[in-house]
């Protein structure tokens, strides 16, 4: 009796990386049209949140509303706290609770899971039963800038720090084949204003007016605690913020961990948008951040072809 060979599990790493996450949507939606179509969904941080509408069957509603996000809209969902962390993340996690469904992760159309962060214990931590919503507020609970979140009495924390790029669990839940979206070739000193540079917030070319008037009244808040500031030196590289050194720091450890993790356990195809001119808070650029996607997924499809994946 003949044995049959069993088709290959292709698995979907979707990495770390704030706002230039909009760009797995782009990524999805051309494997989707080439008929790539994972067996497994792994996220860290922003993939996870990416990887979990996919997997619920969500992606195109998802898409929809991201593209509708103006600069205002990013800061309505700002729940500013005093501990843990300068934001609570409850508003995003509750305002998608209620949008879009938050399912048990193993009811889930597509197997997915999420990576997190043990805060006491630095293990990495992978979550694939429960509370999608809440396993995707864990994961994306950057230190710093969320508080960490609580699940069966541990404190957790961003998945980035210890797996930007998930691609050991998507091995582990059984994947043959490993796409992995790496977010974060290119941005090694993005968050760290340049010398004369003055740090305004900039907007694309075609912003909506509200978000010109709240880039503007942005600009005029930074302005005038700068007039309260000694004259800066010329010859001086100017000193960054708080916030600047710790994504900076977030930064370099993510890609340095990246690089060594993908070199440990290689994944079979790499996708690799390029998006060093986004920003972390930058989510009101979606539709950059998605055609950047779609252009990175583009040019691996020969390549996926050459692996029997898609049309050929």
């Amino acid at each position: 009796m003949a044995l049959s060979r069993r088709t290959p599990r292709l698995g979907l790493a979707l990495g770390s990386g704030s706002a230039r996450g909009w760009a797995h949507i782009g990524v999805l939606q051309v494997l989707d049209e080439e008929g790539v179509r994972p067996d497994i969904v792994c996220g860290s941080s922003i993939g996870a949140l990416v990887g979990a509408a996919y997997a619920a069957g969500e992606l195109q509603r998802f898409s929809d509303w991201v593209q509708g996000l103006g600069m205002r809209d990013v800061f309505g969902f700002m729940d500013f706290n005093l501990t843990g962390g300068m934001l609570k993340g409850e508003r995003v996690i509750d305002f998608f609770r209620t949008r879009f469904s938050d399912r048990p992760i193993e009811t889930l159309d597509i197997p997915f899971a999420a990576v997190a962060t043990g805060l006491h214990s630095g293990s990495e931590v992978w979550l694939r039963t429960g509370s999608t919503a809440d396993a995707v507020r864990a994961s994306m609970a950057l230190p710093g800038l969320f508080t960490p979140a609580q699940r069966d009495g541990r404190l957790l924390v961003d998945g980035g720090l210890v797996n930007p790029v998930p691609v050991s669990l998507a091995r582990a839940m059984g994947a043959d084949i490993v796409i992995a979206v790496d977010l974060n070739a290119d941005i090694l000193g993005r968050h760290l204003r340049k010398p004369g540079a003055n740090g305004a917030a900039k907007l694309p070319a075609e912003a909506p007016a509200d978000d010109e008037e709240t880039a503007g009244w942005l600009s005029r808040l930074q302005d005038g605690f700068a007039s309260m500031l000694p004259a800066p030196d010329p010859l001086r590289v100017p000193a960054p913020s708080l916030l600047e050194v710790v994504l900076a720091s977030v930064n370099i450890m993510q890609v340095r961990i990246t690089r060594s993790r993908m070199a440990g356990d290689p994944p079979e195809v790499v996708i690799a948008p390029q998006l060093a001119h986004l920003g972390l808070m930058d989510f009101y650029r979606a539709e950059e951040a998605i055609a950047e996607g779609q252009r990175a997924a583009e040019k691996t499809l020969p390549f996926l072809q050459q692996l029997g994946l898609g049309a050929v």
